[in-house]
C-alpha cells in the first residue's frame, strides 16, 4: 500500500486504551464548535483502540479549530500516560528536511534538478542516467536497501550498531534497478542518501549540521534534532515493534536510527512537527517556482488517482506533506491549504493495524481524522 509499504521507512514483518492527559500548565484544548473536540476524541480513542496502538499524539490547528491531546500509554510496563510534550522520533518526516536542503541548493544555483547524480557521487549504477529529480520522487529505479534481506538481517541482530552512508548503499548497489530512470516508481530510501551525499560534498557541511543551520534554525525549530547516535532527548515515549528475528514485540526506544539517516533518522515533537508541516507544504524555505516543482506529483499505477508523490513530499486528497515509520515509531505531518488546516499525528509503534493488509496505523489515524476535520478532503492513500 501507499500508506503502509511505500511511504514508511522501517522493513516490517493487550488491547490499547485512550486516556486524554496533558502536562501540567496545558492550556485545555478546544474548538470554536465544541462539538468538533467531541467528535475527535471519539474517533481517536476508537481508532486507538482498533489499530492497538499504546499511545497517540494528535494535533489539529486551523482558522477554526485549536485540538492538541495524549491518548494511551507511553510505557505499557508502567501504564504512564502519553504526553503532549514529548519528543518523537520521525522516520521518513526525515526526507522533506532532506530534499529541502537539496532545493536550497537549486535556488542557489548550485546544482540542477536534472543533473545526473554521478556528477557529484561516483560509483552509481546507471548515475551518467539518473537525475536529482528522478531521486527526489523515487524514479530512480534504485533498489531500495532496506529492502535487502542481509539489511534486514543486520539490523535486527544488532539494531545498535551504526551504518555508514556507504554501507547502506552497498545493500542497494548489489541489486539491479528495478526499472529504467524515469520509467517507474518504486520508494527507495536509497534514493535520499544519495540526494544527502550531495548536500554534503556542495556544501562542505556534514548533512545534520547542514540541516540545523539551514533548516532548522531559519524556522525556529529548537526542539527538532537529526542525532548521529541513538541519543534521544527526554521525555519520550517507549517505541514498541514487531522487527525482531521471531516477530515478537520488543522495545525499539532507543535502537540507532544510522540506519535510516537522510530517509528517517531525525527526532522532532508536535509542536515543532506542527510548524514544520506547514512551512515545507508551502514553500517557506524556496523560491516560488522551485516550491511548484517540488509539488508536481506522479500517482504509481493501482494506486487512487488522488494521491500522488512530489519531490520527497505527497498530497493525498489535498493534504500536503510526508509520513513516517521506524522500528516502535509512527508520524504523519500534513497540511491542507484549501482549509489552512494542519494535521500531526505522532504514534509510539510501528506495528502494521491487525487484521488489515500491513495498513500503517498513522494512516489509520490520519483517514479517520479528516473524515471529521475536512470531510471533502478524507486523506486517502490506499490502492484504487
Amino acid at each position: 500500500m501507499f500508506a503502509s509499504t511505500v511511504l514508511v521507512l522501517a522493513p516490517v514483518a493487550g488491547p490499547a486504551w485512550a486516556h486524554p492527559t496533558s502536562p501540567p500548565g496545558d492550556a485545555p484544548a478546544w474548538c470554536r464548535d465544541s462539538g468538533t473536540t467531541a467528535q475527535l476524541d471519539e474517533v481517536i480513542s476508537t481508532t486507538l483502540r482498533e489499530t492497538g496502538v499504546p499511545g497517540a499524539v494528535v494535533g489539529v490547528w486551523g482558522p477554526h479549530c485549536r485540538y492538541e491531546k495524549a491518548f494511551g500509554v507511553a510505557d505499557e510496563a508502567t501504564g504512564a500516560p502519553m504526553r503532549t510534550d514529548f519528543y518523537h522520533r520521525i522516520g521518513s518526516e526525515t526526507k522533506t528536511f532532506t530534499v529541502t536542503g537539496v532545493l536550497q541548493l537549486v535556488d542557489e544555483g548550485l546544482v540542477g534538478l536534472d543533473d545526473p547524480i554521478g556528477d557529484y557521487v561516483p560509483g552509481v549504477p546507471e548515475g551518467d542516467r539518473i537525475t536529482l529529480r528522478q531521486l527526489a520522487r523515487m524514479q530512480s529505479g534504485l533498489f531500495n536497501y532496506s529492502e535487502d534481506e542481509q539489511f534486514q538481517l543486520d539490523l535486527v541482530t544488532d539494531p545498535y550498531r551504526p551504518f555508514t552512508p556507504q554501507e547502506l548503499l552497498g545493500y542497494a548497489f548489489a541489486h539491479p534497478l528495478d526499472f529504467p530512470p524515469g520509467e517507474g516508481f518504486h520508494y527507495s530510501n536509497t534514493n535520499t542518501i544519495l540526494l544527502a551525499l550531495v548536500i554534503e560534498r556542495v556544501s562542505g557541511l556534514p548533512l545534520h549540521q547542514y540541516i540545523e543551520e539551514r533548516v532548522l534554525q531559519p524556522l525556529g525549530l529548537e526542539d527538532t534534532s537529526f542525532p548521529t547516535d541513538n541519543t534521544f532527548p527526554e521525555p519520550h515515549a517507549q517505541g514498541y515493534t514487531r522487527t525482531t528475528l521471531d516477530g515478537s514485540q520488543t522495545v525499539a526506544t532507543d535502537w540507532n536510527p544510522s540506519w535510516g539517516w537522510a530517509a528517517g533518522a531525525m527526532i522532532s515533537t508536535l509542536d515543532d512537527m506542527r510548524t514544520w508541516a506547514r512551512a515545507v507544504a508551502t514553500g517557506t524555505l524556496l523560491e516560488p517556482e522551485t516550491q511548484a516543482q517540488r509539488l508536481e506529483t506522479v500517482t504509481p499505477p493501482g494506486f487512487n488517482p488522488g494521491a500522488g508523490y512530489g519531490l520527497g513530499i505527497f498530497d493525498a486528497e489535498g493534504w500536503i506533506g510526508h509520513n513516517g515509520s521506524l522500528p516502535g515509531y509512527q508520524t504523519l505531518a500534513v497540511y491542507l491549504p484549501e482549509r489552512h488546516l494542519t494535521l500531526v499525528v505522532l504514534l509510539n509503534t510501528d506495528e502494521p493495524v491487525p487484521g488489515s493488509n500491513g495498513e500503517a496505523p498513522s494512516s489509520a489515524f490520519g483517514t479517520a481524522i479528516t473524515q471529521v476535520i475536512s470531510p471533502d478532503h478524507v486523506f486517502d492513500l490506499s490502492p484504487a
